[in-house]
Formats: C-alpha cells, sequence, structure tokens
C-alpha cells in the first residue's frame, strides 16, 4: 500500500484547521462581540452625533477621550480585581502600584530617571513601569501576607500612604511636588507599536497624538483621541487577555482554592504564601501598566489622581458595580461610573446644561412652594454624579452583591462566554422547530 502523499493530506489538514478555528471562534464569540462593541464605538458615537437627536446622543453616551480614561482605569481595576476578586485579598493600596508605573513615565520624559532617557520606547517604558510594579509588590507583599483580612487591607494601605506623603514632598520630581509633574505639550508624543517601525506605531495623548482624516473614506476624522483610543485599547485588550489566560491556568485555580478556603488549599501541600506573594506581583505588573498609560495619554501626572487613596476606591467601586471575581466586571463597572458622571458633568454634554438649553424660561420658572424646575436641576441633577453613585453603591452592596457579570453568570448558570452563545443557540432551535 502506497503511502499517503503530502498533497492528498493538504485538504485534511486543512479541514481540521478550519474546523478548530470556528470552534474557537464559536467559544469566544461573546468576547469577540465585546471587542468589536468597543471597537465600533468611536464611529457609531460619530455618525450618531450628526443625526437629529444628535444633541441628546452627546448627553447620555460618553465622550471618547472619556472612553480612553475607562480603559486605563478599566485596567487599573482589573489588575485590582485580578488579586482581590481572586484570592480575596482586599489590596487597599493598589493605587502604590498604578502611581509608581505613572512616575516612571513622566520622569523618565523629563531626564530624571537614571539609566532610561527621554528618547527611550514607550513600549520599553511600559514594561519597566511593570516591573517596577512588580518589585514594590513583592516588598509590600512579603510583609502584608503574613496578616490576613482587615489587617492585609490596612497595611497595604498604610504602604500606599508612605508612598503618597513621599512623592507629594520629593523635590525630585518638580519645583512643587505637591502639584505633581508634567510633559507638557513639547516633545513628540508617546508611541505605542512596534519599536523601531515608524509605520507600526502611532502617537497617543490629548494634546500631540496622532490624527487620522476620512478613515475608511466614510467621512470619519480620527483625532487624537480616537486613536489613542484605539492604540490604548490594544494594550489593554493584550493585558486582559494574559491575566485571563493566568486565571484558566492551574496557577489561577490554586488563587481561586486560597480565595474559597485557604487552610484547605495548604493541607493538600500548596504553599500559599508564594502563591499569594505571585499573583500579588502579577497583579501590581498589570497596575503598573495602567500607571504607564495614563502618564503616556495625560502627559502629566499628580499624587492625588495616582497614589491617593480614593483612586483605589475607584477601583473597589467598579469591582463592586461590575462584579468581583470576573476580571472584565470592573471594567464594565468603571464604564457605568463614567457613564453616570458624564451625564451628571456641569460640562456644556452635560444633562443639566441640556436641559437649560431646551427647556423653555416658563417650564423653568415653573413650581410649587417655592421651588421651581430650575431649582431641582440645580440641585439634584447639576453636578451631582457622586451622590447618585454613593446611591448605586449601596444599592448594588445590598441587592446586586455580586454586581452586573457575577448576577448575569449565576442567572445563565455558568461564564457568560459559555453560557450565552448556548442559550441563543437553543432559542433559535426552539423557534425552527
Amino acid at each position: 500500500m502506497s503511502e499517503p502523499t503530502e498533497t492528498s493530506d493538504a485538504p485534511a489538514v486543512t479541514d481540521r484547521r478550519g474546523a478548530y478555528a470556528r470552534r474557537v471562534l464559536a467559544d469566544h464569540a461573546v468576547h469577540a462581540a465585546v471587542v468589536v462593541a468597543f471597537a465600533l464605538y468611536p464611529i457609531v458615537y460619530t455618525v450618531l452625533g450628526q443625526t437629529p437627536l444628535g444633541s441628546e446622543f452627546e448627553v447620555f453616551l460618553p465622550r471618547v477621550h472619556a472612553m480612553v480614561a475607562v480603559l486605563y482605569i478599566g485596567l487599573f481595576a482589573m489588575s485590582f480585581d485580578f488579586i482581590s476578586g481572586y484570592t480575596g485579598y482586599l489590596s487597599f493600596g493598589h493605587a502604590l502600584f498604578y502611581g509608581s508605573g505613572a512616575y516612571l513615565v513622566v520622569l523618565t520624559a523629563t531626564d530624571k530617571v537614571p539609566l532610561l532617557g527621554p528618547d527611550t520606547p514607550f513600549m520599553l517604558l511600559i514594561l519597566v513601569a511593570g516591573l517596577v510594579a512588580v518589585a514594590l509588590a513583592l516588598a509590600v507583599g512579603a510583609v502584608s501576607f503574613r496578616l490576613s483580612g482587615v489587617y492585609f487591607a490596612m497595611i497595604t494601605l498604610g504602604f500606599a500612604e508612605v508612598a503618597h506623603v513621599f512623592i507629594r514632598n520629593w523635590d525630585h520630581v518638580g519645583s512643587n511636588p505637591r502639584d505633581g509633574a508634567s510633559i507638557g505639550a513639547a516633545g513628540d508624543a508617546f508611541a505605542v507599536g512596534v519599536p523601531g517601525i515608524d509605520a507600526l506605531q502611532v502617537g497617543i495623548g490629548r494634546l500631540v497624538g496622532d490624527e487620522f482624516g476620512d478613515v475608511f473614506g466614510i467621512g470619519v476624522e480620527f483625532g487624537t483621541a480616537e486613536v489613542s483610543y484605539y492604540a490604548i485599547g490594544a494594550v489593554v485588550l493584550v493585558c486582559y487577555l494574559l491575566m485571563q489566560r493566568i486565571i484558566h491556568s492551574p496557577f489561577g485555580r490554586v488563587m481561586i482554592a486560597i480565595r474559597e478556603n485557604e487552610e484547605r488549599a495548604r493541607a493538600v501541600g500548596y504553599d500559599v504564601f508564594r502563591f499569594k506573594l505571585a499573583a500579588f506581583a502579577i497583579s501590581g505588573f498589570f497596575a503598573g501598566v495602567a500607571g504607564a498609560l495614563f502618564a503616556g495619554y495625560r502627559r502629566t501626572v499628580a499624587p492625588g489622581n495616582t497614589f491617593d487613596l480614593f483612586f483605589t476606591a475607584e477601583a473597589l467601586l467598579a469591582a463592586i458595580v461590575g462584579g468581583f471575581g470576573t476580571l472584565a466586571g470592573p471594567l464594565f463597572g468603571y464604564l457605568f461610573n463614567a457613564s453616570v458622571e458624564g451625564v451628571l458633568s456641569t460640562e456644556p454634554h452635560g444633562i443639566a446644561r441640556y436641559l437649560r438649553d431646551v427647556l423653555s424660561e416658563s417650564t423653568l420658572s415653573a413650581g410649587a412652594g417655592g421651588v421651581t424646575v430650575a431649582d431641582v436641576i440645580n440641585v439634584l441633577v447639576d453636578g451631582r454624579a457622586d451622590l447618585y453613585l454613593g446611591i448605586v453603591f449601596i444599592l448594588f452592596v445590598l441587592y446586586v452583591p455580586r454586581g452586573i457579570l457575577g448576577t448575569l453568570r449565576d442567572r445563565l448558570g455558568g461564564h457568560v462566554a459559555d453560557r450565552l452563545p448556548e442559550r441563543v443557540r437553543s432559542r433559535f432551535r426552539g423557534r425552527n422547530e
């Protein structure tokens, strides 16, 4: 019998690869749909803004530059969930790693970091920022993981507060370190892409990033915000996939075992201290990357928006709203928070300004008991995002403790990426039968 030739095997190999590709696509259909939705957002936002209801869409849809913040702060929130949601150890000092990554980028750009100069490729800076955060996480974790529960949370908070006070008084940062450090609009934009190949890099930044006109020939122009959105989004997507892969690895299963019952994990032979420390370091790495992306886009840092306790609280709120232990949940949780803040903003695109513009003077002055419609808008709507986010936080803790994504998982009986396509397919089969 003659052996099969390479030519006769080729169709079979192609079929197997095609079947594998279809299976992978089916297994990750939800993930792909979410990525596509995020990718289309700037285009959809621009198109909707040109419709007769453009003013209304601008009120209720986050602006693209706000979505850029959703991406890098969402990455920070996911890194927070990586350690807190999957091991059960609340890191109240997580802003330490975010701030270290942000300050590293700005100080390097201003030639204040030894061995790194202003011409250091930004992609390398992102990696270095993550590694610096890893070193800090190992140092903090080596001490903090001797404790557990609220004591762990408090000692991590203590480390972050020490760093916060230090950075506010470190003269090396600038003439007034309390105000932080800035690169300004001078100099080239930080480039995301393949270092050394200009065609595969794009500059990010609110003022100095790259711009592209008439993309795809449909009249949509990509300004600095849109270009930064896609570039930063690509980095965030890679980071998410890496964290997701770690969580679904044997290492990730040990993390979950520690969360569920640390004593049992120790009893079966796992060195839980080393696993927790490694998880903390990985979490710190991605928090440092998020800080580097923030600094690359904003080109300015300050103690209040990096090392501050309230910045960690942002991640905590996003995780509670989106769902602890879901990884992607904190991203959606922060998107929800940012959307509420945008609608209730005092800026021209906020709903308060919109109502004042569209309502007539007679309507605004109408009311009862000396309270007019304008008073209601001023007191209960204009700039009251923090008030309503606080109410939302309380409601989620009381009635939706698993968060948006966690509750959806409970309803579907498993991971959304697994169960949702099955539900959709079963519905279609039921209708066809």
